[in-house]
């Protein structure tokens, strides 16, 4: 191999430092972003359990919430500061610490997790689309569906459930793997239109009975005993859920900071997650308890409440409620699978293989493997706990977060040497030791230990939540430690 294919063999378009002149997010669009990060049945669930199904003080919750959220706040800056300054995403910054090589391997941790997490997004945005088929059917003719073609099973998916999950892949690849400037377009339409949804939905509920739903609101939102000493663990409690719940997006927030047009723009756009929050959990909990009250008629007594809308949409006898939600949950799924799993996927595996991979094959990488682990999931990775697997690799990130940071921040000194970033010619700066920064791989493993103990040590298993801050401390101090001179 000559020098100069050796000096290009890790330069990919995709890549490379953004153009200036092609900055173009702002904070309206880091909103969107961070709205569509909390739209999702996960996060409609979560905020509604945290506010009714537990035990705890409504503001607790609310204040736990905000606290969470200023943590997000704090962390994405941190991350996302140099992807802005340099418009470089996640695996490329961190050849600066693990070197060229090390973060080929360690980068695709993150793409590997993204792809498992992929696939079983599709699997659950499959049963979406299949449940408004089977409505569609049913509404035609109540007796089509009896018919044998739609009795015979084959891995637990009959004829509507393979054709449905075939289309999602179809569908998410398609709209994917056009480029960042689309993808922008689909963050900003599903944030808004899932928005929209969710204030018609409110509305359907609130005025159905309004002193009834209204009344339960009020309830819910309980000042009694809330400045109270017993309540600092729940409220520190929540603030870790919320913080875990969007610690997987934090780490590779870069590939969407690259493109923000300035530190401003950055700081603006990610304080708009708490405002997200608050949004989000206003129409949650209003529609979640509303909802019970609608169908019990009491609104001091809350009966077994449902937090998943499809639980819901399935109590409410309404053809067109049903079909509007259904589509929303659509929506609000694809775009969440896009930029907390398919997007990091992308740059992950491109990052394994520069000078091989395109946007577009690596989008093709992505779609036959997370087709596989769609149609196994219900009948064999769900059964053999693939998501204790998920959360060990999830492990990484933490630790990666840590010598980031404390690399950029604290050894470089916000410096960074765009030519070398690129090059695996052995005098350059980010060669280190064959490719590898040892010191780098040292810290992030004794890391990773320290965070995947409170997954497997029961001992150790109240800390889960916070098992990613852990980590980032512990091989932040480890690396700098080892890497000052």
């Amino acid at each position: 191999m000559n020098q100069q294919k050796v000096k290009n063999s890790l330069i990919n378009w995709d890549l490379v430092s953004v153009n200036p002149n092609n900055k173009n997010w702002n904070w309206k669009d880091l909103f969107c972003y961070w709205g569509v990060n909390i739209q999702s049945i996960i996060g409609f669930s979560l905020i509604a359990s945290l506010y009714i199904v537990y035990d705890i003080n409504s503001f607790v919750v609310f204040f736990g919430t905000i606290l969470g959220s200023l943590l997000v706040y704090f962390f994405s800056n941190l991350i996302g500061k140099p992807s802005q300054k340099f418009g470089l995403p996640f695996v490329v910054l961190l050849r600066s610490s693990l070197g060229v090589i090390g973060a080929k391997y360690f980068g695709l941790v993150r793409g590997l997790v993204g792809i498992v997490m992929f696939g079983i997004q599709t699997y659950f945005l499959s049963k979406a689309i299949s449940f408004l088929i089977r409505i569609l059917f049913f509404s035609y003719d109540n007796t089509f569906l009896d018919q044998n073609i739609f009795l015979n099973f084959i891995l637990g998916l009959n004829i509507i459930d393979w054709f449905s999950i075939i289309v999602a892949i179809i569908f998410q690849v398609f709209l994917f793997s056009v480029g960042m400037n689309f993808n922008k377009r689909l963050i900003k339409i599903s944030a808004i239109t899932v928005y929209m949804g969710m204030i018609l939905f409110f509305f359907a509920v609130f005025l159905s009975d309004v002193k009834l739903t209204l009344k339960t609101f009020v309830n819910i939102l309980d000042f009694g005993n809330f400045v109270d000493v017993n309540n600092l663990l729940p409220l520190i409690s929540i603030a870790g859920t919320i913080f875990a719940y969007f610690s997987i997006v934090i780490l590779s927030f870069g590939d969407y900071s690259r493109y923000v047009k300035n530190e401003k723009e950055l700081k603006k756009g990610n304080i708009s997650l708490i405002l997200n929050l608050i949004l989000f959990s206003f129409f949650a909990v209003f529609i979640v308890s509303g909802v019970d009250v609608f169908l019990n008629k009491d609104p001091d007594n809350l009966s077994k409440i449902f937090t998943n809308p499809t639980d819901i949409i399935g109590k409410l006898d309404s053809l067109l409620i049903s079909i509007l939600v259904l589509i929303f949950i659509i929506i609000a799924s694809t775009s969440t699978n896009l930029i907390a799993n398919f997007i990091p996927s992308q740059y992950s595996i491109i990052n394994f293989a520069p000078s091989k991979l395109s946007l577009k094959s690596s989008s093709i990488i992505i779609s036959i493997l997370g087709f596989l682990i769609g149609i196994f999931w219900l009948t064999f990775l769900s059964q053999i706990g693939i998501l204790s697997f998920v959360d060990t690799f999830g492990a990484f990130f933490g630790p990666i977060f840590g010598i980031m940071i404390s690399d950029y921040y604290f050894i470089k000194n916000g410096n960074l040497i765009n030519k070398d970033i690129y090059s695996l010619e052995v005098n350059s700066v980010y060669y280190f030791s064959g490719g590898w920064h040892i010191k780098g791989v040292y810290a992030l493993i004794l890391g990773f230990i320290f965070s995947a103990s409170t997954i497997w040590n029961v001992n150790l298993m109240f800390l889960q939540t916070y098992s990613w801050m852990i980590g980032a401390f512990i091989s932040a101090l480890v690396y700098y430690l080892l890497a000052k001179d």
